[in-house]
């Protein structure tokens, strides 16, 4: 099968009608999703509640040892 007879890879197209993809692109412009947003991190959260977790726990801790409680 020659190149120029094999149909090419529509996959990259667009497949809305223009009127749907008019909608499609306001309402991605407007109210929650027009906000530019950094990419979503899941190490940095991951990290930030062990960190917060652990303190809590130490901070627990002391105040247990230094009213004698513990």
């Amino acid at each position: 099968m020659d190149k120029s007879e094999e149909t090419p890879d529509r996959s990259y197209q667009n497949s809305l009608y223009p009127e749907d993809q008019e909608k499609v692109d306001g309402f991605l412009k407007r109210g929650v999703n027009s906000v530019e947003r950094k990419p979503f991190r899941p190490l940095y959260m991951i990290i930030l509640l062990i960190v917060a977790v652990t303190s809590l726990s130490i901070l627990s801790q002391w105040i247990a040892r230094a009213s004698g409680i513990y």
